[in-house]
């Protein structure tokens, strides 16, 4: 390239015969023979550069939806009560077929937090399934852990969180 030639005459100087004008239609004609090669390309590859263009709009939403989730505000951990518990085994009793009984065991488990049976070994939350397996006039109710293992109770292993 000569001094004071700019990058847009450059395809000019391998055709020094064509003048300015035929400098900008050469320009022209090699832009058009570029875009034809590319639209070729593009339509021979069509379903391999939509599969890659739903890949990268894929992940341009994961990438969003990333950066969102550390804007939005943070929830509250969800605490469990006792009355949670108690709700809970409300909704259990509605199922049995013996609504009195169930009552008097919730009644009566709502006083005590452990119950034991007479003629077992181990003692129960008042909702697990061991416990609800207990007859009623077997049933003695303790309320805490050490009065229980004091009358030579051990914890259940069937009642998780004992």
């Amino acid at each position: 390239m000569e001094l004071g030639q700019t990058w847009r005459s450059a395809p000019c100087l391998i055709y020094k015969s064509h003048k300015r004008a035929g400098c900008q239609y050469l320009i022209f004609f090699m832009l058009s023979n570029h875009l034809k090669k590319l639209n070729t390309l593009l339509s021979a590859h069509k379903t391999d550069l939509s599969v890659a263009f739903l890949i990268f709009l894929a992940s341009m939403a994961s990438f969003g939806l990333g950066r969102l989730s550390s804007v939005w505000p943070k929830k509250e951990p969800i605490t469990v009560t006792e009355n949670d518990k108690l709700q809970m085994l409300n909704a259990e009793s509605k199922n049995r077929r013996n609504v009195a009984a169930s009552s008097f065991i919730i009644q009566n488990s709502a006083l005590s937090k452990y119950v034991a049976s007479k003629s077992g070994s181990a003692y129960h939350f008042p909702w697990c399934a061991g416990a609800q397996k207990i007859k009623d006039k077997n049933k003695i109710l303790f309320n805490s852990k050490e009065e229980a293992e004091k009358a030579g109770y051990k914890p259940a292993g069937n009642c998780p969180g004992l």
